[in-house]
């Protein structure tokens, strides 16, 4: 994968993303097993460096050096069982023939051990992973992997370690993942030859997507004397002159463990980590010096400005403003650690939110839509930097956009920051420090990495409280530090980039004539027994695609592994002013999490489409007595956020009964509590709703970010379309978050006139923010409960009382209880909108987008959750993807990605993502059917379907999050444990049996969309709906 870490705006990711799932107030075994370790102790063939207690993230770092290597080893013991293992080299191409992401794709196709076509996607069905996979980044390409379970563990290690140090890297290998020049039709040789190959298209499929390419560019430029000048991940073109040799090539010089860096983190013990490396790995090599360090950029003499052209945004509300201009600063070395935190907080001040100059400078004035794709400060880069812009700008605005900049810096320069604000960022990070994530090993593993990757030291970057005093202590000392700060690296800083983009209608096509100048240029210096040649390894590689596997080289779990039953999640119900509110002790370290499900049933029809918007901007606009930048300062200063999100929950039961509604969302840590109700009463009791120019700004924005999804997201929005015909929450899913409300937000951003919106949100207010159509939730500390159900009490009674009662839109109310087992009849029940009259239909949608590639959904009408054959419509989901799909979508069709899956939804859906193809991939979904309904497969395939829906549902849960699915779905432990039941139970006969019931031709009721370029076929056919 290739993982382009452009410049946006990053507030430390490892405090973004938070900690794990299981916190303790003292030393944890793994970390005093850890404290044991000594300077100049040796273990299995490395040397330890370093031990040190890092109390701020309870744990302890373990720095180790390979004797006879060199490799760096750093391991972080903590009581998490979720236990992760990566490695990375330091990978420093010198041209954009993708050298790295290709040598990525390959090398996880076989080895010297597991020499099978494709072990790494096999043991995503042969393990209980809770993460796999592999990234390349600009200067670094990493293998991680996590799991629960110690025996998985050590067989995803022995596969990595082979996997990187030992591929086989067949030319088979480098065609199919890489390019290759083949008959369109493999097996007709007069069929024109095209370009093919997994990456390629991948690119293709990345380049087409303008803030992607934008960022990509924008470090070229501004980092123009080494490896940052070059696309690691690969320009489609310029992957055409990358050969097999120099693939091996680089391979040898770079997958070294004298370039690596190995990483390992969680409560398994460290010794037999080291074992399993050293034994596997790392004795069969001897120490070399690796020619990859990244040099210093240059500066420069004097400032620089480039231009760039794009495509169209076809969903832009304003055709005249699709320009995009930002300036780029370089700064310092990312191994300065307090210089990275001071920065980033800098950043923070500058652009978030606002009260940040930059936003008042910019994005107030509505001279552009949002802030450029590009923003904020960077540290993924051996030297870090500093972007601000605007997209969505016009032509005649951009030398203003400019000197607004310029003007701005001057003024922080002059005037500093408000010291509530400083205050509020602080506070930010302390709230995230303790914020507890399932996947806390691979966020710190990330979060290193671009650090260590130019030999700083990993375990300083952790070590947060240490740097936080320090910066305090300069502020103390230093009243204009920050500001200070500002002269140096902005306002006096000659090495600044500005680069500006403007879309060119003619884009693509000059994509395609210089792809097919390309193909005419290869072509053209080819012989008969060239052709021929290219013919027959099109042969071979299709006949090697089509080969059964022999994957008994490869280590694997058993069903038996699999824990029998679902771990219980205790939860109580109580009231808080007679509203039912259900809760979760959890050791959430401090934080108190709050949410509340208010239900749309009385919302008028003509109301509905705005409820996403209205979710959007109701905590943004001020209230009560706090204006709008008030109001973001005090959410800053005392919570982590408040935010409303819509909801559409398909019944466990009946697939033509939902529940629809609104969830609010916040957390506080438990001293704030009052503060953090006292901003939720103010959003539901006095709103602002009278500033039209607010709104303005608001609604440009999420409309742009909407419109930008689109390349990233393109397979969850053509199955989100396609579920519209087949169920009620279906319809209403693609009407809040589908390409139906892009188009809906596109068409209001463009009205001059906001009168009638702002008087639509006080008529949803009234309808959604009310206390009777409320539950609330609380996850917390035992000790903090009984707090944090005062509070509540105190906020529920503070709310407004209707005057009268409303009326549900629809008639059929289902009333089901909140808690499972207490039968209906309370006073307090969800209440679900059933729709017995509901026809599903066929329907296929194209949606014609200034795209290179597809992205194709297919969905099923099938059985709702509680139904026995849905566990084996799960299993079949999985097998189809790993058995079929996989293979014929991605290795023969050249996607980037395809597969099937089965949600609560009771829709089975099919997808491919950055796809050359479009009808023959719903062709593949056709024959994934008749495979399944052949019964082609074993039942060894059947229980490696098995572990990967198994390593899905046991994935860890975060305090936080513990209990939700019962809040929300009502789906107890009991039906959980009955679903597992079902899963453990699923045959051969009946997935034979659910392939031809539900999915066979004639028996299913199927929706369609594709997303992509003109396709001339779609648009003749009657059949199809062309958007």
């Amino acid at each position: 994968m290739f993982w382009q870490k452009s410049f946006f705006f990053e507030r430390l990711k490892l405090l973004r993303c938070g900690l794990q799932s299981r916190w303790r107030s003292r030393s944890s075994g793994a970390q005093e097993g850890a404290l044991r370790y000594r300077e100049g102790q040796q273990v299995h063939g490395f040397t330890v460096t370093q031990v040190t207690p890092v109390s701020d993230l309870f744990l302890t770092a373990v720095k180790l050096t390979h004797d006879s290597t060199g490799a760096q080893h750093l391991h972080l013991a903590r009581d998490d069982s979720n236990n992760l293992f990566s490695v990375q080299f330091r990978t420093t191409p010198m041209d954009s023939t993708g050298v790295p992401h290709i040598l990525e794709h390959t090398v996880l196709c076989g080895s010297k051990k597991y020499p099978c076509r494709d072990p790494f996607f096999n043991m995503l069905n042969r393990s209980l992973s809770t993460f796999m996979n592999a990234f390349t980044a600009s200067d670094y390409t990493m293998y991680p992997f996590s799991t629960q379970n110690a025996k998985d563990f050590q067989n995803l290690l022995s596969v990595y370690l082979d996997a990187v140090f030992f591929p086989c890297l067949r030319e088979l290998d480098f065609r199919q993942e890489g390019w290759r020049l083949e008959n369109e039709n493999p097996t007709d040789p007069n069929s024109p030859l095209v370009f093919k190959g997994v990456v390629f298209n991948e690119m293709k499929g990345a380049f087409c997507d303008s803030e992607s390419m934008y960022a990509q560019r924008l470090q070229n430029l501004l980092y123009p004397d080494h490896t940052y000048a070059v696309v690691s991940g690969g320009e489609p073109l310029t992957i055409l002159d990358l050969t097999w040799d120099q693939l091996k090539q680089f391979h040898a010089t770079h997958y070294h463990p004298s370039n690596a860096r190995f990483f390992t983190y969680g409560d398994l013990p460290l010794e037999q980590h080291l074992k399993q490396i050293h034994e596997n790995a790392l004795s069969r090599f001897e120490r070399i010096e690796p020619n990859t360090a990244v040099p210093l950029q240059p500066n420069w003499d004097k400032p620089r400005e480039y231009h760039m052209t794009c495509a169209p945004d076809a969903l832009a509300h304003d055709p005249h403003r699709q320009n995009t201009l930002c300036i780029a600063y370089l700064l310092g070395d990312i191994t300065d650690t307090f210089e990275v935190f001071t920065l980033s907080l800098l950043s923070s001040l500058m652009v978030s939110g606002p009260n940040s100059p930059f936003y008042k400078a910019l994005i107030e004035p509505k001279i552009g839509t949002d802030f450029s794709s590009v923003v904020g400060y960077s540290r993924n880069t051996r030297q870090a930097s500093f972007t601000v812009g605007l997209q969505g700008v016009a032509e005649a605005d951009l030398e203003k956009v400019k000197r607004i900049i310029c003007q701005t810096v001057d003024d922080i320069v002059a005037n500093g920051f408000e010291e509530e604000r400083i205050e509020a960022q602080l506070h930010k990070i302390e709230i995230q420090m303790k914020h507890q994530s399932t996947s806390f090993g691979l966020t710190l593993a990330c979060y290193i990495a671009p650090c260590w990757n130019h030999d700083g030291d990993p375990v300083k970057l952790l070590q947060i409280s240490e740097s936080v005093a320090e910066f305090r202590r300069c502020l103390r000392d230093h009243p204009y530090f920050l500001q200070d700060k500002v002269k140096q690296y902005f306002k006096e800083n000659i090495h600044r980039l500005t680069l500006s983009m403007s879309p060119d209608q003619f884009y693509f096509k000059k994509k395609a004539e210089e792809e097919e100048a390309k193909l005419q240029q290869k072509v053209a210096v080819l012989s008969k027994q060239d052709k021929k040649d290219i013919y027959e390894k099109g042969l071979q590689l299709l006949s090697a695609q089509s080969q059964p596997q022999d994957t008994s080289c490869l280590p694997a779990l058993k069903v038996s592994d699999i824990d029998p039953t679902v771990p219980a999640t205790p939860v109580q119900m109580g009231h808080a002013g007679g509203v039912p509110v259900q809760y979760c002790e959890q050791p959430t370290n401090g934080l108190v999490y709050f949410r509340a499900m208010c239900s749309l049933n009385t919302l008028p029809e003509d109301l509905k489409p705005y409820v996403p918007l209205f979710c959007s901007v109701i905590t943004r606009l001020g209230s009560g007595a706090l204006d709008y930048r008030q109001q973001a300062l005090l959410m800053e200063l005392k919570t982590g956020g408040l935010f409303i999100t819509p909801q559409v929950i398909p019944d466990s039961d009946d697939l033509d009964t939902y529940e629809q509604g609104i969830l609010l969302t916040s957390s506080c840590l438990e001293r704030n509590l009052p503060d953090m109700f006292h901003l939720w009463s103010g959003i539901f009791n006095n709103p602002h709703f009278d500033d039209n120019e607010r709104l303005r700004t608001l609604l440009t924005m999420d409309a742009q970010e909407l419109s930008n999804g689109i390349p990233n997201s393109g397979d969850v929005y053509a199955m989100t379309r396609a579920a519209r015909s087949l169920s009620p929450a279906g319809e209403l899913m693609e009407a809040f978050c589908g390409m139906e409300q892009v188009a809906f937000m596109k068409r209001i951003a463009e009205q001059s006139d906001l009168t009638d919106i702002l008087r639509k949100l006080p008529r949803i207010k009234r309808h959604l923010l009310s206390q009777d159509s409320m539950r609330c939730a609380i996850n917390a500390a035992p000790q903090n409960v009984p707090g944090a159900s005062l509070e509540l009490e105190k906020f529920v009674k503070s709310i407004t009382t209707r005057k009268k009662e409303l009326k549900p839109v629809r008639r059929n109310i289902i009333e089901k209880p909140l808690n499972p087992l207490v039968p209906t009849g309370s006073k307090r029940n969800r209440k679900l909108i059933s729709e017995p009259n509901f026809k599903p239909c066929q329907m296929k949608t194209y949606f014609q987008m200034p795209f290179p590639v597809y992205y194709v959904g297919q969905c099923v009408r099938t059985v709702p959750y509680s139904h026995q054959d849905h566990a084996s419509l799960c299993v079949l989901a999985q097998m189809m993807t790993a058995k079929f799909l996989h293979k014929e979508i991605r290795e023969k069709g050249g996607a980037y990605g395809g597969g099937a899956k089965m949600d609560h939804s009771g829709l089975f859906s099919f997808y491919s993502y950055r796809d050359p193809n479009s009808m023959q991939t719903l062709n593949v979904f056709r024959r994934a059917v008749d495979w399944a309904k052949a019964g082609q497969f074993s039942q060894q395939d059947i229980d490696e379907a098995k572990l990967s829906v198994f390593a899905a549902i046991d994935a860890p849960v975060a305090p936080s999050d513990k209990g939700m699915t019962r809040f929300l779905s009502g789906i107890s432990d009991e039906l959980k444990q009955q679903h597992r039941e079902q899963l453990f139970a699923v045959s051969h006969e009946a997935l034979t049996v659910v392939s031809a019931s539900y999915l066979g031709l004639g028996q299913r009721t199927c929706g369609v969309a594709i997303i992509g370029p003109e396709n001339e076929g779609i648009r003749k056919d009657p059949s199809w709906v062309v958007k």
